[in-house]
């Protein structure tokens, strides 16, 4: 060892540089879990019966964990067991699995819409896995998006989901009946459905059809960064459209559909996708299937990915409204039972802006709030406790009213920019309500606090 002396001066300005040297920080507290387990890919094999009441096959599901914390167990949702529960001995559950691989299932809970699968060792952060299991899948006799209309099937809601845990832990919401509970990550679907040849079968995605054994037709969708996939069997009649942006519309429709109303959903259809498109981004996935019918009126319209269940009403808005959700939800995706608006204030108002609608006085049209603790931000819960009657008052009308109140505060060009950059910064991932605030504040050197305030948006 070389021993080294060094003049006294030295050795002084040399211990006054260490000590400007910042001190180490403070150890931080880990980050928040991240949404897991994300990139899942769905690979499903059905085969139906002869009128697509039911549906038999097998499901897998490959996915990743991207928390730092080891995985032990999957949640799968049967959300199509939402409105029958646990059913009967008689009358099962519209949704059952079985045989599970790649896991143990453990008994169903929040009336039979959840199913937790223990992993047979910790999923490391990183490492991807599969589970494997039947399905058999009923069509419940009652007009729904899960449901019968005369010889059709809707099955929307039916195919098995991964549930979503994150910071605050497992989401195992229930179903309450009215709005969405969903919560899903963006995920590639590979669906194949073998059904007899007197069904058409729209469904998610971009659909090739191939003969399968005599009298029957397999069906093959893909999509990729989906949250869900849907699908409908019936004798539709059908056309197909391409939009001058490029978007290929393909329409289904009951024979007892007006002519008319066929019409007009498709124009208004091929308009809000590509006007959508120029705003909001391009829509990604190629083709959208409009299955469309009169008798939808006690249920009204739903939006599934690339896919829209639409009651023809005779002004067509409710095209356009479900269009927009494909931006919002499909594309940037929320915790729909945590803060429903922000997909359904964000649709409504979407829908506003491109029929023109005059919005200048949506605060005038009724009074201001309907209860002294209604808030745009409310959970489906609190809407669930008493408090229905407030929900499509609050979510729908004042949540898109305080949009348009954004718009006349930042000015159409910076909300239209602002929006645009939004759904860029959240493209099949997941917003929250500051996610959106943040991304509001940013685009004006107003402080916006008061505006959050007075439009109860916390």
């Amino acid at each position: 060892m070389i021993s080294l002396r060094l003049p006294r001066a030295l050795l002084l300005a040399l211990a006054s540089v260490v000590l400007c040297v910042p001190q180490a920080a403070a150890a931080q507290p880990p980050p928040a879990p991240a949404a897991t387990p994300d990139r899942p890919s769905y690979e499903v094999s059905l085969r139906s019966d002869a009128d697509g009441s039911r549906w038999t096959g097998r499901q897998m599901v490959s996915l990743r964990n991207s928390s730092r914390t080891p995985l032990r167990s999957l949640d799968i949702r049967l959300w199509g067991n939402g409105t029958d529960g646990c059913g009967t001995p008689e009358a099962p559950s519209p949704v059952r699995v079985g045989r599970v691989t790649g896991g143990t299932p453990r008994p169903l809970t929040v009336d039979c819409t959840a199913l937790q699968i223990d992993l047979p060792a910790p999923l490391p952060y990183g490492a991807r896995t599969s589970i494997s299991f039947d399905v058999e899948i009923t069509v419940p006799d009652r007009v729904h998006r899960f449901g019968k209309d005369g010889p059709h099937r809707y099955l929307g809601n039916a195919l098995p989901l991964l549930s979503v845990r994150d910071a605050q832990g497992r989401h195992l919401d229930p179903d309450v009946g009215f709005g969405e509970s969903f919560y899903t990550l963006a995920g590639d679907f590979r669906v194949r459905l073998d059904h007899p040849s007197a069904l058409l079968v729209p469904a998610t995605g971009t659909t090739t059809r191939r003969a399968g054994a005599p009298g029957r037709t397999v069906t093959t969708s893909v999509a990729h960064g989906v949250r869900d996939f849907a699908w409908a069997a019936g004798p539709f009649r059908s056309k197909t459209v391409t939009t001058p942006g490029g978007v290929r519309l393909n329409a289904y429709w009951t024979a007892a559909t007006p002519d008319e109303g066929v019409a007009l959903a498709l124009k208004d259809a091929a308009g809000s996708v590509d006007a959508f498109g120029k705003r909001f981004g391009r829509y990604p996935y190629g083709e959208l299937d409009l299955v469309m019918s009169e008798n939808l009126d006690d249920f009204g319209s739903m939006e599934f990915p690339g896919l829209v269940l639409l009651w023809t009403e005779s002004d067509g808005s409710g095209a356009v409204h479900e269009i927009a959700h494909q931006w919002f939800y499909g594309i940037v995706g929320n915790d729909q039972f945590a803060a429903p608006w922000l997909d359904e204030s964000f649709a409504q108002y979407a829908y506003q802006s491109y029929t023109g609608e005059d919005t200048t006085t949506c605060w005038e049209d009724q009074p201001m709030w309907p209860s002294a603790a209604a808030e745009i931000t409310r959970p489906l819960s609190y809407f669930a406790d008493g408090h229905r009657t407030e929900y499509s008052r609050v979510v729908y009308q004042r949540g898109s009213c305080a949009l348009h109140d954004l718009e006349r505060a930042l000015g159409t060009p910076a909300m239209t920019a602002m929006l645009r950059d939004y759904v860029r910064d959240h493209w099949q991932g997941v917003s929250t309500t500051a996610d959106f605030k943040r991304a509001a504040q940013a685009a004006t050197p107003q402080d916006l606090t008061p505006f959050w305030t007075e439009h109860r948006i916390h």
